[in-house]
């Protein structure tokens, strides 16, 4: 049978040691699906997401069912297919069976999806939660806009089966899901999976507990592979994405002249990690096959690192426009 996953292979289950294996082991149990295999090949970043995720939207006060409202129009406004048909699988699981159609729609039936649509964009919406929840929401949003760039570069597609007959797969799924997203779950538990970070630069939205503690070793992880690209691929990438205003690059001739600046000997690279940032569902077997012939041997690792540099690029700079405000969900 021939892996969903493209470019890299991932650690399988039986194989997994370590990280891997306790992410997986918990992620089973937790989500209902083992998390990223394709990201095992760097078990740092690996579990920084894991804790990430599961301390923001799978534990906490926050209902499990706004936060996957969040994370599914997330995904909505990010095009990526496979997270869009899992969390609004999961939205049906909750039971929120109209919310998860209209999200799916691309509506705004309240002003959380709506604040979450508008994380993409140049001007996102003032937060419409109290500030103690946004470590849970804006957590949430962060690492799924992450997470929907890492998966459509590496496993795009639907998770479900069905094609035309998505809407009864994901509510069949969701069904299957049920008793999972109810599960009442410890906050903290994730951490003893990272390294500490010694002095960790606060964010303004993850306050002091388990979030924040894990957004800093998340952070650590996705910066790891700005060592795999040139001074010039990186200011190229960062003045790229800080252009940026949140829309979807054009079909025809994009990046264009943007890689002009690079040097011909650092262009794949910044190429792969611009188009993590930007357009990760056109990413190609030749730009991967470019990068690993201009750069000698390099792994699975190195090419999950690349990309995720150029993802957390992009996060990084959605989280620098949230509006901090005071409002009530």
């Amino acid at each position: 049978m021939s892996s969903p996953y493209r470019f890299v292979v991932p650690v399988p289950r039986r194989a997994a040691t370590g990280t891997v294996a306790a992410v997986y082991a918990a992620s089973a149990h937790e989500l209902g699906a083992l998390f990223a295999p394709h990201l095992s090949p760097a078990p740092d970043l690996h579990a920084a997401l894991w804790a990430v995720l599961r301390e923001s939207m799978l534990t906490g006060t926050a209902p499990r069912a706004r936060k996957e409202a969040v994370a599914a129009a997330v995904a909505v406004v990010n095009r990526c297919p496979f997270c869009i048909d899992a969390h609004t699988a999961m939205l049906h699981a909750t039971g929120e069976h109209g919310l998860a159609a209209a999200v799916l729609r691309g509506e705004e039936p309240d002003a959380l999806v709506a604040w979450a649509r508008s994380t993409r964009s140049a001007a996102p919406a003032p937060w419409p939660f109290p500030v103690a929840l946004a470590p849970e929401y804006v957590g949430t949003a962060l690492a799924n806009h992450f997470i929907n760039r890492m998966v459509d570069a590496l496993r795009p597609g639907s998770p479900l089966p069905g094609g035309a007959l998505r809407s009864p797969s994901r509510r069949a799924a969701g069904f299957v899901l049920s008793r999972t997203v109810r599960r009442t779950l410890t906050p903290g538990q994730s951490l003893a999976l990272l390294e500490p970070v010694a002095g960790p630069v606060a964010s303004p939205w993850a306050g002091d507990g388990p979030v924040a503690v894990a957004w800093a070793a998340f952070e650590r992880a996705a910066t790891a592979g700005g060592d795999l690209l040139g001074d010039a691929a990186r200011a190229v990438l960062h003045e790229a994405v800080a252009a940026w205003r949140g829309e979807h690059p054009e079909l025809g001739g994009w990046p264009g002249t943007v890689l002009d600046a690079v040097p011909e000997e650092e262009r794949a690279g910044a190429r792969l990690a611009l188009l993590a940032a930007l357009a990760p569902y056109r990413l190609t077997e030749s730009a991967v096959a470019a990068w690993r012939s201009s750069v000698g041997p390099r792994g699975d690792e190195e090419l999950v690192r690349v990309l995720a540099y150029g993802a957390f690029a992009a996060v990084r700079q959605l989280a620098g426009r949230m509006v901090v405000t005071e409002g009530s969900a």
